[in-house]
C-alpha cells in the first residue's frame, strides 16, 4: 500500500506518533511519557505544525516543527555551540524540525524525505535547522542529501547519552536529480 502524507493533528494523535518514535528511536515507557508532555507543549507554540504518513488508517511516520525561537529550551542548549562555530545566526529566521520519525518497517522507502520536504516547503522562513545524533547514520545521510550541513557537532543535551550534531539548510530543500 502507498503511504499518504498529509496534515496531522499531533495533539490528538500524540500517543500514535510516540509509538512510532519509540519503535524508530528505541524509547522506553518513561522516555515516552516525558516526550508526550513536550510534544503537547510544542504544539501550542505559534506556527507549530505536523504532517503524518499513513498506511491505510495507521500512522507510520510523522514530522513536526515550528519557527525557531531563541527562548525555547533547544535553542538555549545549542546556541553556545553554534556561537563557538560562528553559526548562531542560524537560530534566527529558521524553521526547526523538532522531530522526524518513520517506523522501522517503513524506512528507506522515501517517507522521511517526503515528510521533511513537504513540511519545509510550507515554511515562511528561508532556512531550516535540526539536530540529529552525531554519528554516520541513514538519518544524517538523508539530511545531507537534502542540503543540510553541519553547523556544530558534539552538542550535548542534558540526559541524552549521545552527542548530537546541529544541521542547517537553506530552503527549499534540495530535490533528487531526475531519474534517481
Amino acid at each position: 500500500m502507498d503511504l499518504v502524507i498529509g496534515p496531522l493533528d499531533l495533539s490528538a494523535h500524540v500517543d500514535e506518533a510516540l509509538s512510532v518514535q519509540a519503535a524508530a528511536f528505541g524509547l522506553g515507557p518513561d522516555e515516552v511519557a516525558v516526550r508526550r508532555q513536550i510534544v503537547l507543549r510544542h504544539m501550542t507554540q505559534p506556527g507549530a505544525r505536523a504532517l503524518g504518513a499513513t498506511d491505510g488508517d495507521r500512522l507510520v511516520g510523522f514530522v513536526y516543527g515550528m519557527p525557531n525561537d531563541r527562548a525555547q529550551w533547544w535553542s538555549t542548549v545549542v546556541e553556545p555551540c553554534l556561537r563557538a562555530q560562528g553559526t548562531d545566526d542560524w537560530l534566527d529566521d529558521s524553521f526547526v524540525i523538532t522531530e522526524l520519525h518513520v517506523h522501522p518497517a517503513h524506512q528507506n522507502r522515501g517517507a522521511g524525505r517526503a515528510l521533511i520536504t513537504r513540511i519545509t516547503d510550507g515554511a515562511a522562513e528561508p532556512r531550516s535547522i535540526l539536530s540529529a545524533i552525531d554519528t554516520e547514520s541513514p538519518a544524517r545521510g538523508l539530511y545531507r542529501s537534502l542540503g543540510y550541513q553541519d553547523l556544530a557537532r558534539q552538542v550535548h543535551f542534558p540526559s541524552a547519552p549521545k552527542p548530537y550534531a546541529v544541521m542547517g539548510a537553506t530552503l527549499p530543500l534540495r530535490r533528487r536529480p531526475a531519474g534517481r
